[in-house]
């Protein structure tokens, strides 16, 4: 399983930005996808996850009412769009995915990794 993370740039506080992460894997559609952040100096921490088929979603505190985790099985692609974007949102981000389980918050429940997007909020 190969996952390229894209879309990261740099933006002005209140902002948006869509994150796309392209999954090289035979049935995608049965893979949960998480994404995680990891900020200068910080441990990687959870951001959002979604079930196989999207109908179950998770995400973090710092995150809920501003980012959307959504997923095109036909496309073999999770998105992660973020809105309202805060500079404590600067990090690198990452995909990540598994199909043992479910949607999880956890770097342990995830097998695979992309290479990571960075996410830049600064004015």
């Amino acid at each position: 399983v190969q996952l390229q993370a894209s879309g990261g740039g740099l933006v002005r506080p209140g902002e948006s930005l869509t994150l796309s992460c392209a999954a090289s894997v035979l049935a995608f559609s049965r893979y949960h996808m998480g994404w995680f952040r990891r900020a200068p100096g910080k441990e990687r921490e959870f951001v959002a996850a979604s079930s196989w088929s999207g109908g179950s979603t998770l995400y973090a505190d710092t995150v809920k009412g501003r980012f959307i985790i959504s997923r095109d099985n036909a496309k073999n692609t999770v998105y992660l769009q973020m809105d309202s974007l805060k500079p404590e949102d600067t990090a690198v981000y990452y995909c990540s995915a598994t199909w043992r389980g479910y949607a999880s918050s956890q770097v342990s429940s995830y097998d695979y990794w992309g290479q990571g997007t960075q996410v830049t909020v600064s004015s």
